[in-house]
């Protein structure tokens, strides 16, 4: 089982960076394979990144390539979203997951963050 902590996130105007960390607490935490997802108001929660456990492997939702990176520290047991360019349809309320048994798009993920708001403005 892990816990997973998010930072907090941010208000950030248009073409402007922000970066998400999201601290996983619990044995065998590193092993871990992570995804960020992003939720805003009245849409559905949708994918938006994932990193493999050992940090190797990345994949991005096409809204957001070559715009956002995920990256990880599995010393610190942290994974970071490095986000670029924002827009103001980054606007979302921004979810880590965790789970030991497969990652991507549509796996679904055992584990939650409490998610962190991130506002872009125009």
């Amino acid at each position: 089982q892990v816990q997973l902590v998010e930072s907090v996130g941010g208000l950030v105007q248009s073409g402007g960076s922000l970066r998400l960390s999201c601290a996983a607490i619990g044995r065998f935490a590193s092993r871990y394979a992570m995804g960020w997802f992003c939720q805003a108001p009245v849409k559905e929660r949708e994918f938006v990144a994932a990193i493999s456990w050992r940090g190797g492997s990345t994949y991005y939702a096409d809204s957001v390539k070559g715009r956002f990176t995920s990256s990880r520290d599995n010393a610190k047991n942290t994974v970071y979203l490095h986000m670029n360019s924002l827009n103001p349809e980054d606007t979302a309320v921004y979810y880590c997951a965790a789970d030991r048994n497969g990652w991507g798009p549509r796996h679904e993920y055992d584990y939650w963050g409490q998610g962190t708001q991130v506002t872009v403005s125009s």
